[in-house]
């Protein structure tokens, strides 16, 4: 299985709604960042802080959260995955959409970091009162 396909995993496991899919590559010492002006801005450290900061406030907070991944980029060592997000903030009831891309680094088969790029502000605009 090359790194490519590790993270294809990720994201087929994602949209099962399989949380301990979307973990399994994650390495124990993992640095997940979310980018700043995203709700969730912040690095987290191991598979439980990503969980706890990120997939369950996503689940908490919206409907219909979505990652529709466009293309799988191979760059060996680094992946990068290109998709478009998409949901309802609950508490605004707005709806947004906006193109992202994510920087995974793997050693040995595993991820050892995450980093997201997107339009922080149109996701702000969803979740403005």
């Amino acid at each position: 299985m090359t790194n490519a396909d590790i993270i294809r995993a990720h994201y087929d496991a994602s949209d099962r709604g399989d949380v301990d899919g979307m973990l399994a590559p994650l390495r124990a010492d993992v640095r997940w960042t979310e980018a700043a002006g995203f709700p969730y801005a912040g690095t987290y450290v191991g598979p439980d802080a990503v969980v706890e900061n990120v997939f369950s406030r996503l689940q908490d907070d919206w409907d219909d959260y979505t990652l529709a991944v466009d293309e799988v980029v191979d760059g060996g060592d680094t992946v990068i995955g290109i998709g478009t997000y998409s949901g309802t903030y609950k508490r605004t009831g707005r709806f947004f959409a906006a193109r992202v891309a994510h920087v995974w680094r793997l050693e040995g088969g595993e991820v050892v970091a995450f980093e997201q790029f997107t339009d922080t502000e149109m996701v702000s605009r969803a979740t403005r009162d």
